[in-house]
C-alpha cells in the first residue's frame, strides 16, 4: 500500500503520530473485523468473539465471515461496525444523564452505525432523529433502523442547514462529518486515489458549515460529538479549535483506559492503527454555553389523524403495544410513542421525514396488510403465527427464491431463524408468497458467486 507522501508530511505534527509504526500498520496488518450486538435481539456468543474494551456490546471477530449469508445479520441481531467508531459510547455514557429522556440527533447518519449505537444507549422515553442528506443513503439508513427494531426514532432527509429551524432543541448531536477518509485506507485502499491536500481543505470547509448549523439546533448545555475518519489535523483539531474560538464551545474530557491505546489530543482523541485495535478515527466532545435559552417548537397547524376505533379493531390483533399512538397517513398505519406526539408532529411540519416510529401496515377497508417493519419489531403481537426456518430455508427466503417449509399455518406468518424474526410470508395451500422486501434481498446466489 503506497500512502500519499503529502499525507505523511501533513501528519508529522499530528499528536501521537509514529511514522514507522503507521507505515507498518498499513503494510502488514489487516483491518480488524468487529461487530456490535443489538441488546434487544442478543444472538448467542462464541469463543472466537473478543470484547472491545470501550463498548459493552462490541466484539472483534477472528476472521471476517460472509455477513450476507448470515440470517442473524438480516434479523438485526448485530451491526458490522468499525471498532474505533464505537468510542462514541464512552462519550455518551460519561457526559449524558442516564435517568431522564433525551432528544438526540445523528446529523450525518447513513448507513446507520452510530444511529443504531445511540439508540441502544438511550434512556427510557428518549427519541433519536437520524438524518442523511443524500436520498439513496437515507433509505439505507431507514432500512438499518427498521432491522434494528427501533420505535422512538425518526429518519429525515434534510440538508444540515434546515436543522436551524429546531433551535436549541437537541440534548446531544452527533456529527460524524464527511471527510477525506484517510483513516479507512486499510479497509478501502481505493480511497487513496481520491485523497489530496485539496480534498482535505474542501472537507474542512464543509465540516464547518455543517457544524455551524448543528450548533443552532443544540440546546444550551448540550453536547456535540464531532468525529471523522481522517488523520488530518485540518479536519480534526483545527475544526474543533474553530468551534471553540468562533462558537464559544467548551471541550469536555473523557476517562479512558490506557490499555485501549487511544491518544489524547487538544482537543479530543485519536485512534491510530498502530496503537489502537481499530482504524483511524478522531473525536471530540464540545458543550454549548448554558445561557438558559428555552427550547422552541412551532405549533402545528394540522395534526396527523389517529386511527379510529373501528380501524383499530382491524389493527389490534397484529400489535402488542397498548401505549403506542396509532396514526394513519396515506392508508399506512404508523405507531408513535404517545408521549412524543406534539414534538414529532412539529418535526414532521419542519423537516422531510421519510420514516417514523414503527410502520405497521397498509389499512384496507376490511383488513391490514402487515409491513416488514412490524415483523422485525417487538410491537409484533405474540399471537401472530411463526414458522422456524433452517439455515438453507432462511437463505432461500432472504433471496426471495421458492421454498416450502415443512410445517406452517395458512395465512400471514412470520419467518424466523433461531427464534429471531426475518419477515413475512403468506402461506397458501400450494405455495408460499414471499413478502421479504425486494430491495433488501440477497442478490448473490452463493458464497462462491
Amino acid at each position: 500500500m503506497l500512502l500519499p507522501a503529502s499525507l505523511l508530511d501533513q501528519l508529522c505534527s499530528a499528536p501521537g503520530f509514529d511514522r514507522a509504526g503507521f507505515l507498518q500498520a498499513h503494510q502488514e496488518a489487516q483491518a480488524p473485523t468487529s461487530i456490535r450486538l443489538n441488546p434487544s435481539k442478543l444472538p448467542p456468543l462464541n469463543d472466537a468473539m473478543q470484547p472491545i474494551g470501550w463498548s459493552r456490546q462490541g466484539y472483534y471477530l477472528q476472521q471476517r465471515p460472509s455477513f450476507t449469508f448470515d440470517p442473524l445479520f438480516h434479523a438485526g441481531c448485530y451491526y458490522v461496525q468499525e471498532a474505533s467508531s464505537m468510542l462514541l459510547e464512552q462519550a455518551f455514557v460519561q457526559l449524558m444523564p442516564q435517568d431522564q429522556p433525551l432528544r438526540v440527533l445523528d446529523l450525518c447518519a447513513a448507513p446507520g452505525g452510530k444511529s443504531t449505537h445511540l439508540y441502544s444507549l438511550l434512556p427510557a422515553g428518549s427519541f433519536l432523529m437520524a438524518n442523511e442528506v443524500i436520498r439513496s443513503r437515507a433509505l439505507v439508513l431507514r432500512d438499518n433502523l427498521i432491522r434494528w427494531g427501533t420505535q422512538n426514532a425518526m429518519v429525515t432527509n434534510n440538508d444540515p442547514e434546515q436543522f436551524r429551524a429546531l433551535k436549541n432543541y437537541f440534548d446531544w448531536i452527533t456529527v460524524d462529518a464527511p471527510c477525506s477518509g484517510s483513516g479507512l485506507f486499510r479497509k478501502d485502499p481505493d480511497a487513496i486515489e481520491h485523497w489530496s491536500p485539496a480534498a482535505v481543505q474542501h472537507c474542512a470547509a464543509r465540516q464547518q458549515r455543517i457544524l455551524s448549523a448543528a450548533w443552532e439546533a443544540l440546546r444550551p448545555g448540550g453536547i456535540l460529538f464531532y468525529s471523522t475518519c481522517s488523520y488530518s489535523v485540518e479536519e480534526n483539531e483545527a475544526v474543533a479549535a474553530w468551534m471553540i474560538r468562533e462558537l464559544k464551545a467548551k471541550p469536555r474530557s473523557l476517562v479512558l483506559q490506557s490499555e485501549w491505546g487511544i491518544t489524547s489530543t487538544d482537543p479530543g482523541y485519536r485512534c491510530w492503527p498502530d496503537k489502537t485495535r481499530g482504524e483511524g478515527f478522531y473525536c471530540c466532545c464540545l458543550q454549548k454555553p448554558d445561557d438558559r435559552v428555552p427550547t422552541f417548537l412551532p405549533r402545528v397547524q394540522k395534526a396527523l389523524r389517529s386511527v379510529s376505533k373501528n380501524e383499530m379493531s382491524i389493527v389490534r390483533p397484529w400489535v402488542s403495544s397498548e401505549d403506542a399512538l396509532y396514526l394513519l397517513l396515506h392508508q399506512t398505519v404508523y405507531a408513535w410513542p404517545s408521549q412524543l406526539r406534539s414534538e414529532w408532529e412539529a418535526c414532521v411540519a419542519l423537516l422531510n421525514v421519510i420514516y417514523s416510529g414503527v410502520r405497521i401496515g397498509e389499512l384496507l377497508p376490511d383488513k391490514l396488510v402487515p409491513d416488514h417493519a412490524l415483523a422485525q419489531n417487538s410491537y409484533l403481537s405474540n399471537t401472530v403465527a411463526l414458522v422456524s426456518l433452517s439455515l438453507t430455508e432462511a437463505i432461500l427466503y432472504l433471496q426471495r427464491k421458492p421454498f416450502m417449509p415443512s410445517q406452517t399455518a395458512k395465512g400471514w406468518t412470520v419467518a424466523t431463524y433461531q427464534e429471531f424474526t426475518l419477515g413475512w410470508i403468506n402461506a397458501l395451500s400450494t405455495r408460499i408468497n414471499n413478502y421479504y422486501p425486494k430491495e433488501l434481498r440477497i442478490i448473490k446466489d452463493s458464497l462462491a458467486s
